[in-house]
């Protein structure tokens, strides 16, 4: 298995590997909470859309669509946002985001599975459906975001290694590593503002 991640990765096209490192440094910059990172979000969004598409994981492409529209949306809200303050959500909200999440998940996997050659259909629609809550949560500063990304980024290692995007399932395993770090740093921050 080894042998097959770092044959993988050494085969990993130039386009993928762009994806991937605009990707980290994404998130790097959202956990410093600096609006750069939307620049480097719309790179490796636009780039995972072909690349999702080729490897048969279309809600995945779609997914990344959203993220290039969200990449403009979160420079904009960040660019206007003064205050910069982190908040929590009230756990009403997880509860009706998780109880329609899942179902939509199920009906988008049911119905990709049945109507398409999607690879994974009810992993790949549920770790699209929680993305696009997740994405809208980061911005908006919301700092469950990150609980949200470490679950979906987890997942995501086992998505793109069973589609044999080995350097993209190692990216997934830094970006659940980087998660727990922004939520770490946010909570530190959020907890700063509030004395």
């Amino acid at each position: 298995m080894f042998d097959n991640l770092i044959e993988g990765i050494l085969s990993t096209s130039a386009i993928e590997w762009i994806a991937v490192c605009s990707s980290i440094i994404y998130v790097i910059l959202a956990a410093r909470k600096l609006i750069y990172c939307w620049l480097f979000a719309f790179i490796s969004s636009a780039l995972f859309v072909y690349i999702c598409f080729s490897a048969n994981l279309y809600l995945e492409s779609v997914l990344q669509l959203f993220y290039v529209v969200m990449a403009v949306v979160g420079f904009l809200l960040w660019n206007k946002s003064d205050s910069g303050e982190i908040i929590k959500w009230p756990v009403k909200y997880h509860v009706i985001n998780l109880s329609l999440s899942t179902l939509t998940a199920l009906l988008l996997g049911y119905l990709f599975s049945v109507y398409t050659d999607q690879a994974n259909p009810y992993v790949d629609a549920s770790t699209t459906v929680f993305s696009l809550v997740a994405t809208f949560m980061v911005t908006k500063k919301v700092l469950e975001n990150w609980v949200y990304w470490i679950i979906i980024d987890a997942v995501s290692v086992y998505l793109y290694f069973s589609r044999d995007l080995h350097l993209t399932a190692v990216l997934f395993v830094i970006f659940t590593l980087l998660a727990i770090t922004g939520y770490v740093s946010w909570n530190k921050t959020m907890k700063t503002a509030q004395q």
